[in-house]
């Protein structure tokens, strides 16, 4: 159950965020938007400035965009908006009754009120040769400058996962002429995240530029001792020079639980994004929250949710009142393919289609007994702003207050 907030005169002195990803930044960024003088200490434990994700697996990968044009602001705005930023914090641990935070091998930080920011990290599989050094995870820069430097034209490369990660890393490294298999364990690719006819459409995309897409296949080994040679499958071997896993995330919760806060496949808060703990808020991939346009509580991956909920952290941080009721929206670009999403589709039984998939440019829009669940657009922009508009209106109008009302299927999305 939570409990009230503090009041904000005298507990919002000094505010502390733990990680320095899309959501710790924003929440700085926001704070000084809104008129706060205090103290900011934004703790992050990478050798970067915040800076952008989704182009890891896109722009970056594919070597269109530099390191420095993925700061989300550059160093120099952190000091003279006396922000205190500080690279390579590790977080020990969270002394919540003394209000400190400890930092390995630095003095603590005392907090009025603290913001948990820490993220997620790539799930990873425990498979005989899984830590070889031809097998990469995607989660920050130093990664995807590893995976690009073995991207090259005639390698061949097995992408473990078909998912939005998945999938936009066999786009780039198709483009650039590598050999190219996709193993997915479910039965289509985007399994987790959208419908059957958005699914096949992006199979037959990259079926059509010549990567191999192999559903219900489940990897059994890397083989090939120092260099990856293959991965061993149920149904035949996959030969590979390098391999891409890229089969979901988990929340970043040691922290929290450690502390004795709520955990329950996130950081759980209110649609405050307070913990249990009125003067400990969270945001981002590492929370659960109760969403108003989905009417249940589930862990969003998206920088969407990650910009949304630390702007209403910061806003209530500082005695405001804001609730996070936003309908989740994503993205996702394969060759010349932009899909954006907004809304979730479980459940639905109906779907209205609009524009030509054969042209590619079209709409799927989901409805259960006539109530708008979600759409997924590929390459009709105008469509998209559309449904995702309504949606907005329509959780405006049934109101935004936390109900027990759930759906069966979750989803968590990149």
């Amino acid at each position: 159950m939570m409990m009230a907030p503090a009041t904000a005169s005298k507990a919002s002195r000094t505010i502390v965020i733990v990680g320095a990803g899309q959501a710790g930044a924003q929440a700085a960024f926001t704070l000084r938007e809104q008129g706060f003088a205090g103290r900011i200490v934004l703790l992050g434990n990478e050798s970067q400035a915040p800076y952008q994700r989704p182009p890891l697996s896109k722009g970056f990968l594919e070597r269109a965009l530099s390191v420095d044009r993925l700061y989300l602001r550059p160093l120099s705005f952190y000091a003279t908006n006396n922000i205190e930023l500080k690279l390579h914090a590790q977080v020990d641990g969270i002394d919540r009754r003394e209000g400190r935070v400890r930092i390995h091998g630095s003095a603590a930080v005392p907090y009025d009120r603290l913001l948990l920011a820490t993220g997620s990290r790539p799930r990873t599989l425990d498979l005989p040769g899984s830590r070889g050094a031809d097998v990469h995870y995607l989660h920050g820069v130093q990664d995807a400058l590893a995976l690009r430097a073995k991207i090259q034209d005639g390698r061949r490369i097995a992408i473990v996962g078909g998912g939005y990660i998945g999938l936009e890393v066999a786009a780039v490294a198709r483009s650039v002429g590598a050999e190219v298999t996709v193993l997915e364990r479910e039965a289509r690719v985007l399994s987790r995240v959208t419908s059957p006819p958005i699914s096949e459409f992006f199979a037959r995309a990259h079926l059509a530029r010549g990567v191999s897409v192999r559903c219900a296949t489940q990897v059994r080994e890397f083989a090939g001792g120092e260099r990856l040679e293959s991965l061993v499958c149920e149904h035949g071997d996959v030969k590979a020079h390098v391999a891409l896993v890229g089969v979901g995330a988990e929340p970043n919760v040691e922290l929290a639980r450690d502390a004795g806060l709520d955990c329950d496949d996130g950081i759980v808060v209110d649609a405050h994004c307070r913990t249990a703990d009125p003067d400990i808020f969270a945001a981002g991939d590492c929370t659960r929250h109760w969403n108003a346009a989905l009417a249940r509580r589930l862990r969003l991956e998206s920088v969407q949710n990650a910009v949304g909920q630390a702007t209403t952290a910061a806003s209530n941080m500082i005695g405001k009142t804001c609730r996070y009721d936003e309908v989740p929206w994503f993205w996702s670009n394969q060759y010349q393919y932009k899909l954006q999403s907004a809304g979730c589709p479980a459940g639905y039984d109906e779907i209205e289609e609009r524009g030509d998939p054969v042209a590619g440019s079209f709409a799927l829009i989901y409805r259960r007994g006539g109530v708008l669940l979600a759409v997924d657009a590929v390459n009709l922009p105008r469509e998209y702003m559309a449904v995702r508009k309504e949606l907005a209106e329509q959780v405006r109008r049934e109101g935004t207050g936390d109900s027990h009302r759930q759906v069966s299927s979750e989803q968590r999305v990149a």
